[in-house]
């Protein structure tokens, strides 16, 4: 099992992607919660960690 630990500022996709088309998030808080930020919109969304960690598919650089 490969753990991955995420950072502020990571660029991550998610599996579903926001309404305005874009699933490129970056992540502006990581601890209990996670805070996101579309890409494309700039819109800024809070979820729980283990709901993220379902949610996210890959990091990207």
């Amino acid at each position: 099992m490969m753990v991955v630990k995420y950072n502020e500022g990571d660029i991550v996709v998610m599996k579903k992607p926001h309404p305005c088309g874009e699933n490129r998030w970056s992540i502006t808080r990581y601890g209990a919660d996670v805070k996101l930020k579309c890409e494309k919109c700039s819109r800024i969304i809070m979820m729980e960690r283990p709901k993220f960690l379902k949610q996210v598919k890959k990091r990207t650089t």
